[in-house]
């Protein structure tokens, strides 16, 4: 598949790059996209939940009544679970929620992903471009020439570029990444896939 090379002002420029069919070009794997997906999402959980069990509550250890003779049940310490302010039974510990998957399934996974923008065309090659200064309303201009300021869309970078990546960071439906960092989340999340020219190389050498 062959798409055109766009300039930041949304023309399209007499260059056409070819997409390679081994990462644009795969037969899509739902099952793969699922299992990556579910893996970052699990790795964005904090995991520090947590609850005073009864041995951490402050509180007495005295018995608070006689065991027998009341006509009620018996009781231990005040820290017992059924009282109000008592310790919590099997309440969460701080846990991990991050497990392991292979990577030929994530990069399969990616692939995926990537195959589906291709086939759907929701990918856009842009010229290399960057900013003199960071400015949140150049990157609305740039994404007006594409008519896509009310679409969710991922800017993929061959390098890091601090004007572009503040301009940006302030819109909500925008999001910014190095090839190296690209993902089945974000891929699958955008509406639109912007490829800077020189990021095809890289990310047709990472996968």
């Amino acid at each position: 598949m062959k798409l055109a090379v766009h300039n930041i002002t949304g023309k399209e420029t007499s260059k056409k790059i070819s997409l390679s069919n081994d990462v644009f070009g795969v037969e899509p794997n739902d099952h793969a996209i699922y299992l990556d997906v579910k893996q970052y999402l699990a790795a964005q959980r904090s995991g520090t939940h947590k609850t005073k069990g009864r041995s951490e509550v402050k509180g007495s250890r005295r018995k608070i009544r006689k065991q027998k003779g009341s006509g009620a049940a018996r009781v231990g310490d005040i820290k017992n679970p059924l009282f109000r302010g008592g310790g919590r039974v099997f309440g969460p510990e701080p846990r991990k929620y991050h497990f392991k998957i292979n990577k030929k399934v994530k990069r399969l996974a990616r692939k995926s992903a990537l195959s589906y923008k291709a086939k759907d065309m929701n990918i856009i090659v842009l010229k290399d471009f960057s900013f003199e200064k960071p400015n949140t309303k150049s990157y609305c201009d740039f994404l007006s020439n594409f008519d896509l300021l009310d679409n969710k869309t991922l800017l993929v970078l061959p390098e890091s570029n601090k004007n572009i990546f503040l301009s940006s960071r302030n819109l909500k439906n925008v999001k910014v990444l190095l090839a190296s960092e690209l993902n089945t989340y974000d891929v699958m999340s955008a509406n639109k896939l912007m490829i800077m020219e020189s990021s095809m190389n890289q990310i047709e050498k990472f996968f």
